[in-house]
């Protein structure tokens, strides 16, 4: 009460002077409002994730509340420091997340069989012999105009090369080849439907049949 007499200075003088041990003791934040200051209030809070330059999950860590409150909270990421949270979000972990050991324990590696590996090629390579790529191309418009003869096929604008045909057997077929897969002497530079001969190991057996794998290739125009 004997500030009070002081008026507005004698609150300043509450906030800047007062002893260092009343640190533990709770300021109301209306002593700092009449001031025009801003009442630094910090929020404890028990994370449930790993957040950068903040803390790990299940520490517990002051932020201030309008951080907690538009970031933390809305994803879930920390929940307040009370007693029946702390108590759900060391149950949760016990069932959630298993010990180093008990990993180790469940994870187990299965090395594949070469046995295995030849199925997946064979696999791979029946399924681009048996397909059919379709690829929509631009043609030359001035050399379309300059043809003899209707006969004639038309002239791409860009010819396909062993690298567009690599590319889209992957796009198309999800399976990966190389360009030495491909025996294609000259890019393809006409409308049109092509086989392309294919170059596999030997490994991997030819369907009955057959003499060698291809892949069949249509061009048409945009």
């Amino acid at each position: 009460m004997g500030y009070l007499q002081f008026g507005r200075h004698g609150v300043r003088q509450i906030i800047r002077f007062r002893d260092t041990s009343y640190d533990n003791i709770m300021v109301n934040p209306l002593l700092y409002a009449s001031q025009g200051l801003r009442y630094k209030r910090k929020l404890q809070v028990i994370l449930t994730t790993d957040i950068d330059k903040l803390g790990k999950a299940g520490d517990t860590v002051k932020v201030a509340p309008g951080y907690f409150r538009n970031h933390l909270m809305p994803k879930l990421l920390a929940f307040p420091n009370i007693e029946k949270f702390a108590y759900l979000l060391n149950e949760q972990r016990k069932l959630y997340q298993p010990t180093k050991e008990e990993k180790l324990e469940d994870v187990t590696l299965v090395e594949e069989s070469k046995e295995d590996t030849m199925k997946e090629y064979e696999k791979a390579a029946l399924r681009v012999d048996k397909a059919k790529l379709v690829l929509r191309r631009l043609i030359d418009v001035q050399k379309a105009k300059s043809r003899e003869s209707k006969d004639e096929p038309l002239e791409l604008h860009f010819p396909v090369t062993k690298d567009n045909l690599v590319t889209e057997v992957a796009r198309q077929l999800c399976v990966n080849i190389a360009p030495d897969n491909l025996h294609l002497p000259s890019p393809l530079s006409t409308l049109g439907e092509y086989e392309v001969p294919l170059r596999l190991p030997r490994s991997i057996p030819l369907p009955e049949g057959k003499v060698n794998w291809s892949l069949k290739v249509k061009i048409r125009s945009k």
